[in-house]
């Protein structure tokens, strides 16, 4: 008997816990776990708030791209430095390793699984590669396919094996919401269905009547690996080879920037850095973070102003030198005395003190893209709440639509660059041996 009673209190203890509210009340759904985000590794937290955007000082090229407007920026978290060599590294070897194995499934090697199954033994669809399936070296047919993955025999160099960087192209997917926010969808309540009137562009600026949702997925296909020439493209007469044989790949460098890396790359690399950490807190049940993006130009010169509102530089005040007489980043001091700063080229990241957010190399070292289009009056149409401007342009567009505005100054550079209000701009499809990048990720709720 007692048995049955304690059963029965059972039965009505889930019956209720699955149930809906009894009450009446509005309680919000059950089992909704608090979220706490993780504090992503080495970067700075910058608190929400607003700042006076523009000039902090004469415009002295007279160039009349920026003015003094106040803004709001929301917060977000940035890398403390650029990102380096070694880190940018990791995506072309993930690039690399995932071609690999893509390659490895296709040949259908017996007995090995590298695309993820079913308990049935069936390949998922769609298709994800099983990182945890082991490679035999040994094996006649991966030996011929890692053999693809090298330079032909005619191009090699002493006889040397060496991975053909043409082939390390990156294949992702990204929403563009804009495209979506300007296309209506029409609904027919009576029939309940309805649909879009409309059209959208690819990357490739090829338009298509849009019928669903997928129209607003943009695929695109980018090789990864760093311009290395862009050393010898960029200053003529000037011995800059050695720069160009090991600055990327050499372990000395790194700790160093990197460099060549045009802002369609360095939108990639933001890409794969989002699906990395959340395919890692899926496995674990926890809840994706806000993707990893290209700062907007508002956002770098908030962060770079470190809280110091109406400053010429991220250390405050108006000069490049510490009471030491001691310079106080890596730019072109005096009349091209590179070497008196401390570096010919670009320096180790954090090699100079960091602002009052934490963040290194806001001034000089190298200048750093944002996600913003260049517009010289943009400031005047822009928001006043997270301004930015962005446009995805197309190979048809004329080069002034191509332009993104870099922040900074870099090793190259004189002062004036280093200024936090100071604007350049690049092309998106350009490398420089002077330009790099940071991510940002926005911070989720308030703080």
């Amino acid at each position: 008997m007692k048995k049955v009673i304690f059963f029965a209190l059972v039965l009505i203890i889930l019956l209720n816990s699955c149930g809906p509210s009894t009450t009446g009340e509005l309680t919000g759904v059950p089992g909704r776990k608090k979220f706490f985000e993780p504090e992503p590794y080495q970067m700075s937290f910058i608190p929400a708030g607003s700042f006076v955007m523009g000039p902090s000082d004469e415009d002295a090229f007279h160039v009349q791209n920026t003015m003094s407007k106040t803004i709001t920026v929301e917060a977000f978290w940035m890398d403390q430095t650029e990102i380096t060599n070694n880190k940018y590294r990791q995506f072309v070897y993930y690039v690399r390793d995932s071609i690999f194995r893509t390659k490895l499934a296709e040949a259908g090697i017996e007995g090995r699984n590298f695309y993820m199954t079913d308990k049935e033994g069936n390949v998922l669809e769609p298709k994800v590669l099983n990182w945890d399936e082991k490679i035999d070296d040994r094996d006649e047919q991966v030996q011929e396919i890692r053999e693809e993955m090298y330079y032909p025999p005619q191009e090699r160099f002493n006889g040397r094996k060496e991975i053909d960087v043409r082939r390390l192209n990156y294949s992702y997917f990204w929403v563009d919401y804009k495209q979506a926010a300007r296309v209506p969808y029409i609904q027919d309540y009576e029939a309940g269905t309805g649909k879009y009137e409309g059209e959208a562009f690819d990357l490739k600026g090829v338009s298509k009547q849009v019928t669903d949702r997928s129209a607003f997925i943009i695929h695109d296909i980018v090789n990864v690996y760093p311009d290395t020439l862009c050393w010898i493209r960029d200053f003529t007469y000037s011995l800059n080879d050695p720069q160009t044989s090991i600055y990327f790949w050499h372990p000395s460098f790194d700790d160093y920037p990197v460099v060549g890396v045009s802002w369609v790359q360095a939108r990639a690399f933001s890409v794969w850095r989002t699906d990395y950490m959340n395919n890692f807190l899926r496995k674990r049940g926890i809840p994706d973070v806000q993707a990893y993006r290209l700062p907007t130009e508002a956002e770098w010169e908030y962060a770079s102003r470190g809280g110091l509102d109406l400053q010429m530089y991220p250390w405050g005040g108006p000069y490049t030198r510490n009471y030491k007489g001691c310079f106080l980043a890596n730019f072109k001091p005096l009349r091209g005395n590179y070497i008196d700063d401390g570096s010919v080229y670009a320096a180790k990241v954090g090699s100079f003190e960091p602002n009052e957010y934490g963040l290194y190399d806001m001034a000089g070292n190298v200048s750093e893209w944002t996600s913003t289009a260049y517009h010289p009056v943009s400031y005047i149409f822009t928001h006043d709440l997270n301004p930015n401007y962005e446009y995805n342009a197309r190979p048809q567009d004329p080069p002034v639509m191509k332009r993104k505005v870099v922040r900074g100054g870099s090793w190259k550079d004189v002062a004036y660059f280093l200024q936090v209000s100071s604007r350049d701009y690049e092309y998106q499809d350009s490398t420089k041996p002077y330009i790099g990048f940071r991510n940002v990720r926005s911070y989720i709720g308030v703080k």
